[in-house]
């Protein structure tokens, strides 16, 4: 009787769970369809286009895993929409001018980058841009800095401090709980095993980060210095004693041109346009306005250049959405493939890497796209790194950013021995039966013999020496010169270009033209993959699919906010089976 009335009251919290469920979903879905179906707003004349990037950029539009923020009515903008929407507003004779509210920005270096070149172009059209900030972050103020009028509140600051990378290590933890991480990598560069077998950075390590990113604060802090008008060893000077701490140090320093409150930024705004004090200012936001600026196809052209959007960890299987799972690229590479429309593919990658043999299916489909005769352009954003370059590497052209980060050829495997901590920490032993030698082998239980870390190391360099092969037949180049380049070690788009990882620099517009050109094509249209799925649909995919471990993440998303990606960087890693071709940190820009 007592599990009769257990599972009854189970069945009923159940099905009120998916009352509450669906009538979300139902309410949801009707207010997602009454705007689907009704017209934009019109822009009014004397418009103002705002823009605040508070969450991560996709490349492309709504590419983010799903959380209930994304039932709302705007879109979550990809890069490419985002630059196309300014460059409509600058030819717009309703849009006067944008005004930028952004405090922290969580971008890459490369998307910062794209975006102050689309809000200089914007400027040079004479209109006008004002930025205010409670706190500016140092891509907020990169943004920012190109600003006709650069506005703080008067306790706020600008965190321009410099650029660093932040790596946690977990060996003292894990000796501490009696568990050693059995390593084995190739290339002294790949350090995305340190955390694990050691305490500190590695000298190959520090030097490594150190050649990457002195360049790039150097170009970073040369662009604001010649915006603000400050000579750059001032700047520096500046950074180095962390002048920006307080607002009125920001102002008599000139990184910023007034301090304010918001209110009055309308003020400022409303006089810039010419209206009267009790005129009200007309305000359209980034993701309204794009409405108003989509391109318009011209369905009449059947030549197609695909445009396929590979950005997230590369992993096994279908992967979630803003993950580059094999099964669903190879699908999409495979179609493209079989396509007669489809003419040249352009794969915008930005990903630090992951599995290897996911990267290794991905970069076959590659090759099959080539033999049937379709040009492939790869386009590089933020990153482009170790499984990213092995995905990118047999492409017919190359295209990267002065500051994307790259290379990265190495692999790396991890094994946890937890011998101690069952052994000595739990007082659990382990004793086996088995028919082979090898049946019992290869697991956490008992500490590898020689003979399994024999085998465990060939097999790591046997896979990287595939890379080198990979990157050598893509690239052109001797097997010793891209060993000499390769070990692990990170390059710059630039300095990539210098060594040959890259045929150019260049953003995703340059490189579709270059892919027109190499198929012959004067007249095109873009066919953008891989296909997105509507808030609604993912929320009914999570529903049916989520568990007790689904529920964690989300709980450690919510928890850790901007501190999430570290957490995530472990826990892809701790999951991820088989050899791995990752980029091993995270940088703070």
């Amino acid at each position: 009787m007592k599990n009769f009335f257990k599972f009854v009251f189970a069945s009923c919290l159940g099905m009120f769970l998916f009352i509450i469920a669906f009538g979300l979903i139902g309410t949801v879905w009707l207010g997602r369809l009454a705007s689907a179906e009704s017209k934009p707003k019109p822009v009014k004349p004397n418009s103002v286009l705002k823009i605040t990037l508070d969450k991560p950029i996709p490349e492309r539009t709504d590419n983010v895993p799903f959380d209930f923020s994304n039932l709302k009515e705007e879109k979550t903008l990809g890069l490419s929409d985002i630059l196309r929407t300014i460059e409509a507003a600058k030819e717009d004779d309703r849009i006067e001018g944008i005004y930028l509210e952004i405090d922290l920005v969580p971008i890459g270096l490369s998307t910062a980058t794209e975006l102050r070149r689309a809000l200089e172009d914007f400027a040079e059209s004479g209109k006008f841009i004002f930025a205010w900030s409670r706190y500016y972050d140092q891509r907020a103020y990169y943004l920012a800095s190109v600003a006709d009028g650069v506005l703080l509140h008067p306790l706020g600051l600008i965190d321009l401090r410099g650029f660093g990378a932040v790596v946690p290590y977990f060996k003292n933890m894990l000796d501490k709980v009696g568990i050693e991480m059995e390593v084995f990598y190739a290339g002294n560069y790949k350090s995305a095993t340190e955390p694990f077998r050691l305490t500190r950075m590695s000298e190959y390590n520090r030097k490594q980060l150190h050649e990457y990113l002195d360049p790039l604060a150097e170009e970073f802090l040369g662009r604001i210095a010649e915006a603000r008008d400050i000579p750059f060893d001032s700047l520096e000077a500046m950074v180095n004693r962390f002048d920006s701490r307080s607002a009125s140090l920001c102002l008599e320093k000139g990184l910023v041109d007034a301090l304010t409150w918001k209110d009055s930024v309308r003020t400022l705004i409303r006089e810039e346009l010419g209206l009267d004090e009790d005129d009200d200012v007309p305000v359209v936001t980034l993701a309204r306005y794009f409405e108003h600026a989509r391109p318009e196809v011209d369905y009449s052209i059947k030549d197609r250049i695909a445009v396929v959007y590979a950005e997230g960890a590369i992993v096994d299987g279908k992967g979630e959405q803003g993950q580059i799972g094999d099964e669903k690229y190879t699908r999409i590479l495979r179609k493209i493939r079989e396509s007669d429309r489809i003419k040249a593919v352009v794969l915008r990658v930005n990903s630090p890497g992951g599995s290897a043999v996911a990267s290794d299916n991905i970069w076959r489909e590659i090759e099959l796209l080539k033999k049937a005769g379709k040009p492939v352009v790869v386009s590089m954003g933020d990153y482009a790194a170790s499984g990213g370059y092995y995905i990118s590497c047999n492409a017919d052209s190359i295209f990267a950013e002065p500051n994307t980060l790259t290379g990265s050829i190495g692999v790396f495997w991890m094994f946890p021995n937890m011998t101690e901590l069952f052994n000595d920490k739990l007082g659990i032993t382990w004793d086996t039966v088995h028919t082979h030698p090898w049946a019992t082998r290869l697991n956490p239980y008992f500490p590898l013999s020689d003979e399994e870390k024999a085998v465990m190391q060939q097999q790591t360099e046997r896979i990287y020496e595939v890379f080198l092969s990979r990157v050598s037949a893509g690239r052109g180049l001797p097997i010793d010169s891209v060993h000499a380049i390769a070990q692990g070690r990170i390059w710059s788009g630039r300095k990539a270009l210098e060594i040959g990882l890259v045929d150019a620099l260049g953003d995703l517009d340059r490189a579709i033209a270059s892919a027109a050109a190499m198929a012959g094509l004067e007249h095109y249209r873009i066919k953008e993959y891989p296909q997105i799925k509507e808030p609604i649909q993912q929320l009914l995919d999570e529903l049916m699919g989520m568990d007790e471990s689904d529920l964690t993440v989300k709980a450690m998303q919510a928890e850790l906010g901007p501190y999430y990606p570290m957490y995530e960087q472990l826990r892809v890693m701790l999951q991820s089976a088989g050899p791995q071709a990752r980029l091993p940190f995270l940088l703070d820009y």
